[in-house]
């Protein structure tokens, strides 16, 4: 099977329908974004319809780039094909694209003509649009589209006998669009695989499908495996009402049923956020590749296997690796009452602190009550959980002072289930003094891990500036971890024991 040959139409079809269409130096601006992508044919407007128009299309002709096909649009009228002919005649590849509907319900209630003329006069159009444009450029192509063709069931034996035709007046492209999505993609497909097996080999067979039902993309993706070989798709999925195809989907749906591709798609997620900006349509955020919801996951489940996945290049819960299309590694876990321990693991690991899956667990229930009050919480607001919670233990232990006296020597002051107790120790610092301290007080406890880090700010809101990471060997063996944090490092060791005494002393 030949390789997909990307027909952009957002210069046209896409423009067209924006609020404020694009200037020419804007349009240059996409042009050379097309480029990028490494697009095979672009449709660069419809000269007939104003002055400007006319200008742009000349324009951009003149920055084609090497095999570039340049396709203006023409209606089968003599005067639209000359002003399409004489805007890009220039190019290297221009391409005069006329189209004219062959469907029963247009022919009758929006042109009031009979079959038989519509035929005549597509025919003739492609005769003259041939011979004319041949004469000024000998790589010149003609494609015809038969508008609304989506709805040219009853009448297809009609369509197939006038675009034989067609082809034999010179068309070497024959579009076939679903205008506006009515039907199932299935009977779509069906009608393209009769038209393919019906024209010589030699034809291309082009799709131009709007997303009226939300099925372009599948449309698209099923045409091209039944022969479609050109796909006529819009950046951002820009285009009348729903849109027409979008771009991005189809590529990528393509690259993931293994076939060649060929455009550039590491530079689809940027030219999405300029074409977002530059429309002034904005992408909704559960849009497919490039949404900014499109990599969030908020199921505990989902959440699980993203994590487990997240250096794959396929995800337990995505399609791609977002680097194929250009996009940052931005797999979002976010929580809400739907949410887990993993996702707390991963949010609170993620924001630089240290937390264990048992610690995890233990948070999960607070957080979620949290949660089925206020909906999503914050990175801020599931740490602030995680200090009262981890931090801020409540037990038999309190800690009332620890004062170096001097040399190696501390004293500690402590409360014991509200008994004071006032003792000295001695060792290699202060953590080596109040393990001593202690075990003089009666509560020998040995330090089997120690780590200290450095906080940007303060998430407890009380100017700390150290993180104390610290491990006691509990009663029967089991390691207990205490954390604390304070502007002087060796009180915050200090609190760190106390934290983990809390815990073993509940």
């Amino acid at each position: 099977m030949d390789k997909p040959f990307f027909y952009d139409i957002t210069l046209r079809d896409g423009n067209q329908s924006l609020k404020k269409p694009w200037q020419l130096s804007e349009k240059q601006f996409i042009f050379e974004k097309l480029k990028e992508l490494n697009v095979q044919a672009v449709e660069v407007g419809f000269p007939a319809s104003s002055h400007m128009d006319f200008q742009s299309c000349s324009a951009l002709a003149d920055m084609a780039w090497d095999n570039l096909v340049v396709s203006a649009l023409a209606r089968t009228v003599q005067k639209d094909i000359d002003s399409a002919i004489d805007s890009i005649g220039h190019a290297k590849i221009p391409r005069i694209h006329t189209f004219l509907t062959l469907s029963p319900f247009h022919m009758k209630y929006v042109l009031n003509k009979e079959p038989h003329y519509c035929a005549k006069k597509a025919i003739e159009a492609v005769e003259y649009a041939y011979s004319s444009v041949k004469k000024i450029n000998k790589n010149a192509q003609v494609q015809f589209s038969v508008e609304h063709f989506g709805d040219c069931i009853e009448n297809l034996d009609f369509v197939i006998g006038t675009l034989k035709k067609i082809v034999k007046a010179g068309a070497s492209v024959i579009n076939l669009p679903n205008t506006v999505e009515r039907t199932r993609p299935k009977t779509f497909i069906n009608m393209i695989e009769k038209v393919k097996e019906s024209l010589p080999d030699d034809v291309i067979i082009s799709l131009h499908n709007h997303n009226d039902l939300g099925m372009a993309t599948a449309t698209t993706v099923e045409g091209y495996f039944a022969g479609a070989i050109q796909l006529e798709c819009c950046l951002n999925g820009l285009g009348e009402r729903a849109g027409n195809t979008d771009f991005a989907q189809v590529a990528v749906a393509l690259h993931n049923n293994g076939v060649e591709v060929p455009v550039n798609l590491d530079k689809i997620y940027e030219t999405a956020m300029i074409i977002s900006q530059m429309s002034n349509v904005s992408i909704y955020e559960k849009a497919p590749l490039v949404g900014p919801e499109a990599l969030a996951h908020r199921s505990g489940i989902h959440q699980d296997g993203a994590i487990k996945t997240k250096d794959m290049e396929f995800g337990a819960y995505r399609p791609i690796h977002p680097s194929l299309i250009g996009r940052g590694n931005d797999e979002k876990i976010e929580f809400t009452s739907q949410s887990g321990k993993t996702a707390i693991f991963e949010i609170i690991n993620n924001a630089g602190y240290p937390i264990t899956i048992n610690e995890a667990i233990c948070l999960t229930p607070v957080v979620k009550e949290v949660s089925e009050v206020k909906g999503e919480l914050s990175v801020d607001e599931i740490l602030e959980i995680y200090f009262r919670e981890i931090f801020d233990i409540k037990g038999a232990f309190e800690l009332v002072s620890f004062k170096h006296l001097a040399g190696d020597k501390f004293k500690l002051d402590f409360k014991f289930k509200d008994e004071l107790k006032e003792v000295e120790g001695s060792g290699n610092g202060p953590l080596d003094a109040c393990l001593d301290a202690l075990k003089n007080a009666g509560f020998p406890r040995k330090l089997s891990h120690y780590k200290q880090y450095a906080l940007d700010e303060d998430k407890m809101g009380s100017g700390a500036t150290a993180m104390s990471v610290i491990k006691l060997v509990g009663k029967n063996g089991e390691e207990i971890i205490g954390r604390a944090t304070d502007k002087n490092t060796a009180k915050a060791n200090v609190k760190a024991i106390f934290n983990a005494l809390n815990q073993v002393y509940k």
